[in-house]
Order: C-alpha cells, then structure tokens, then sequence
C-alpha cells in the first residue's frame, strides 16, 4: 500500500505510460502521509477500445481513470491533495487527440486494515 491502478483507453495515442506512472508515483510517494517510497505500487492498463464502451457515440471518447487504494485512517483533507495532484499530472499528460472528448477521473479508496496483508521475501 498505496497501490494505484491507472485505465486508459488505446484511442489516447501518445500517452507515454512510464511517464505518467512515474509522474503520479511522485506526487503520492512527496505525500508526508507515505513513509517509505518503496510501498507505492503501480500498475497501468491500456484499454482496446473493443473492450470499452462510453456513451452512445463510443468512438468519440476516450478516458484515463486513476484508482488509489490507501490504507484506511488518512483524513479526508490528505486523500483529496493526493487526488489533486493526480489530476493535476493527468491534465497535463494524457494527450487529446483530435475529435476525442477525453474524460480524466481519480478515485481514492480506503483499504480495511483488518484484512489487508503485505509480507515481503
């Protein structure tokens, strides 16, 4: 924990993914909420536009949604500074190709501690 998980979908050409994921680890890793550097974890997903639908006209759409799962007891005011930090990057990185309403998103979400599990080898 932190995990994020970051959905684009493949009509957004030129979304340079390394970037975006380091971009957004930045902002969640300078959080004074995250200790240790090393527990953000991220993975990106680019999605076929055969395998998403959006609205009635899907081909004029497209969308980037990031989802940070944070260990429960974080207030309100930490998780919506992360949140717009995120939103923050994906406005300036993710590209908006011609004719495409791209639509941005970030989710914070709490994960319960009771059933949470990290180990390491």
């Amino acid at each position: 924990m932190p995990h994020l998980h970051i959905e684009y979908t493949d009509n957004l050409t030129g979304l340079n993914e390394r970037e975006l994921m380091r971009e957004i680890n930045a902002v969640v890793c300078a959080h004074p909420t995250v200790t240790d550097e090393a527990d953000v974890k991220s993975r990106i997903a680019r999605l076929s536009m055969d395998k998403v639908y959006i609205g009635n006209q899907p081909d004029n759409h497209g969308f980037a949604h990031v989802h940070l799962q944070l260990m429960a007891g974080r207030s309100t005011e930490a998780k919506k500074q992360m949140s717009d930090g995120i939103a923050e990057v994906l406005r300036r990185l993710v590209p908006q190709p011609a004719g495409l309403d791209v639509q941005l998103s970030v989710d914070v979400a709490d994960m319960d501690k009771a059933t949470y599990f990290k180990g390491r080898l």
